[in-house]
């Protein structure tokens, strides 16, 4: 497949903009850019990052896109919003207890009869029939049903709770991924240059000894750097294709066009034990446990109806013919109010209760272990941010000081003073800084949104992403009165 000469060099300019002390700055770069072109190599890397696929140039594709794309499109996402709309239904089949129960009946029969009276046989065809309607109303129940219904409502905030930590979950991997694949794009390309750096080097020593400046030590030792290098190449190209590969489950796409990323400092606490407080307050992970915990005691308040007495009210009215004689009806109507007390139902309702206060006692505990993975969290995010920032501070100035010090010794070589093993050494030095400072920026990046995602504020409308946001309280408060009717919401 084959760009116009526009992409590439946005495409270079991609990698230009990634490391500071521009890639084409340096020496050894401006003398091979045509033994590169030879090579593939940033023909490869634009195929593999999709930033050619047709004549005209594709629209940018950012990091904000790209988790734009994740929250609409994710499918585990999307099962997870799913599963809160199933949580919801909770709340109508708790509020049914409220309501009448209304059955209707109907039957209908054949009898044959032959007796004998005063020596006479006779003979009685009957065709017995009816219909009726029964109407059940609980008038008490030990407050179970109320305790039921709260029980439910409190699992709904939990599982709101919940989607919005999947939520955030899934916009973290979707930057990380991003990164990810931009941090691969750029190894490639370090090592493709370098790999293009070695075969001038192979072809210059050949030239050397040749000439009898040279021995065959330099040439073998250019060789042996060679084809390392041709071996990390593909490496690097491998990974950089798990990593495409992962991009698209995340996101939906494949990667096409991306810009550089920049951190999100202005969202960011300044202080750990701030970044503690928020996530004490907001996380949505420790919020479900709150709201689990609520359940789990409504759950034992429900339980513990069923040891009350239970009131019910009975209506039934029914019509029936053919009775007992041909063409005979009977119409009847009833109301009964019936109670009934438990005495002893064997130990299950209780045994209930005690597992319902034991299932309590573990969302209380779930509660702390919760915060103190919330708390490990945020502490790893946030050194992890200020590792990277110093990393990529002293990466900038170990990059511009290793240049430099290959420019120094190439031309020393040239002049006799420098053997082949210095250049391939300090080249290798260049190649490990580009590399290094690569995943330092890559680790930058996603360490805040690691930070932000752990004191729960990782969220589409902070991050002001351009999509129609999804609320869980639509469905909810849709269904939660409803009392009638076989389709959803969205008329399935």
């Amino acid at each position: 497949m084959a760009c116009k000469s526009q992409h590439i060099n946005n495409n270079k300019s991609f990698f230009e903009n990634m490391l500071p002390g521009s890639i084409s700055d340096s020496s050894f770069t401006r003398q091979h850019n045509n033994s590169l072109r030879k090579n593939g190599v940033l023909p490869l890397i634009a195929i593999m990052v999709g930033c050619c696929v047709a004549a005209t140039p594709l629209a940018a594709e950012t990091i904000q896109s790209a988790m734009a794309s994740a929250y609409i499109g994710n499918p585990t996402l999307n099962a997870q919003r799913a599963a809160t709309r199933v949580v919801d239904e909770n709340v109508p089949l708790a509020r049914s207890g409220y309501f009448p129960q209304v059955f209707g009946n109907a039957d209908i029969g054949y009898s044959d009869a032959t007796y004998r009276s005063l020596g006479i046989n006779r003979n009685t065809d009957l065709n017995p029939r009816g219909f009726g309607v029964t109407i059940s109303q609980t008038l008490f129940d030990g407050l179970k049903t109320l305790n039921t219904v709260r029980s439910a409502k409190a699992a709904v905030k939990a599982s709101q709770q919940t989607l919005r930590n999947s939520e955030q979950n899934i916009l973290f991997d979707a930057a990380s991924s991003y990164m990810n694949v931009l941090r691969d794009v750029a190894v490639t390309s370090f090592r493709g240059q370098n790999l293009a750096f070695l075969e001038e080097e192979v072809r210059a020593a050949k030239e050397r000894f040749n000439v009898g400046e040279s021995t065959r030590t330099d040439v073998a030792q250019a060789q042996a750097s060679r084809a390392s290098a041709v071996a990390t190449l593909a490496a690097a190209r491998a990974q950089l294709k798990g990593s495409v590969a992962v991009y698209r489950q995340i996101i939906g796409h494949d990667p096409k066009n991306q810009q550089s990323a920049h951190g999100i400092d202005h969202l960011l606490p300044r202080s750990i034990d701030a970044a503690l407080a928020i996530a004490r307050q907001e996380h949505p992970a420790i919020l479900a446990t709150h709201h689990l915990v609520d359940q789990a005691s409504f759950s034992v308040k429900s339980a513990e109806g069923d040891l009350f007495p239970r009131l019910i009210v009975e209506g039934n009215t029914s019509k029936r013919h053919d009775v007992s004689v041909h063409d005979d009806r009977n119409v009847s109507s009833s109301i009964v109010a019936r109670l009934s007390v438990p005495i002893y139902q064997g130990g299950r309702v209780s045994a209930q209760i005690r597992q319902n206060k034991e299932v309590l006692g573990q969302r209380r505990i779930e509660v702390d272990q919760t915060f103190d993975q919330v708390r490990a969290a945020v502490i790893s995010a946030f050194s992890q941010l200020e590792s990277a920032r110093q990393t990529v501070s002293a990466g900038v100035a170990q990059l511009r000081a290793a240049r430099l010090a290959l420019d120094g010794i190439v031309e020393e070589r040239n002049v006799g003073q420098r053997t082949t093993l210095d250049v391939l050494n300090t080249q290798q030095a260049v190649l490990n800084a580009q590399i290094s400072l690569a995943g330092a920026r890559r680790d930058s990046v996603v360490a805040g949104y690691a930070l932000l995602s752990a004191i729960g504020r990782l969220d589409a409308r902070r991050m002001k992403l351009k999509v129609a946001y999804y609320d869980p309280q639509e469905h909810y408060q849709a269904v939660k009165d409803k009392w009638f009717g076989l389709r959803t919401p969205d008329n399935r």
